[in-house]
């Protein structure tokens, strides 16, 4: 699942990178911005999924607290003086 419009028009950005990674990665490609744009669509994909696992993680624990609560009541409850 692409988390981007791919066909969204193409602009210049400005970025820093190391001078000798440029150069190097120029003498393997010819096409160092198609390059470039995979790899960041590709870290975009990965955080993305990272990120609805550890929200889905969440919402898991918090369903199974709350299960647990109910079962057995607050563990706060023991230890109250109310």
């Amino acid at each position: 699942m692409r988390h981007f419009d791919a066909t969204a028009r193409k602009r210049p950005v400005n970025l820093t990178l190391n001078e000798d990674l440029v150069a190097r990665a120029r003498q393997l490609t010819t096409n160092l911005s198609g390059v470039v744009e995979s790899l960041l669509a590709d870290y975009v994909e990965k955080s993305v999924e990272a990120r609805r696992q550890r929200e889905h993680a969440v919402r898991e624990t918090i369903t199974a607290w709350n299960a647990h609560g109910e079962k057995h009541g607050s563990i706060a409850d023991e230890y109250s003086p109310l």
